[in-house]
């Protein structure tokens, strides 16, 4: 008599499901994420009682003490602040534009920032200023 062997095969566990349910997630987290925008440069903000955090959308420009302007972590000239400010909001349409001014930042510096967003056709422009009591 012959003995037959019984081969038996070994047991695979087929991870393709679970690859593609983990490539979904991963998509899913890229695409919720908010992204968090900086101007760059370092800013005392000043202080008001009436200061409210904004939550989403905003195009940030920073103004440091020695007026130099600051947006997408680059130093930028006066003169790039409207085109900068066109290209953000061509891509964010629903954004606002939040001017973080150092509290040593010269008025006139300021106002003329503000004039070149206006002209880049925003109409919603806000000064950042720290809470005191925060």
């Amino acid at each position: 008599m012959s003995r037959k062997h019984a081969h038996t095969e070994d047991a695979e566990i087929n991870i393709t499901p679970m690859l593609d349910i983990v490539f979904i997630m991963l998509i899913f987290f890229i695409v919720t994420t908010s992204f968090t925008k900086e101007t760059g440069a370092v800013i005392r903000k000043p202080l008001a009682e009436q200061a409210v955090p904004l939550r989403k959308g905003t195009i940030l420009i920073g103004i440091r003490s020695n007026d130099d302007i600051w947006m997408n972590k680059r130093q930028i000239e006066l003169r790039e602040v409207r085109s900068m400010v066109e290209r953000a909001k061509a891509e964010n349409p629903e954004g606002s534009v939040v001017i973080v001014a150092d509290k040593d930042s010269r008025i006139g510096t300021i106002t003329q920032v503000m004039d070149q967003v206006r002209l880049a056709g925003v109409l919603g422009i806000a000064l950042s200023a720290e809470n005191p009591s925060s």
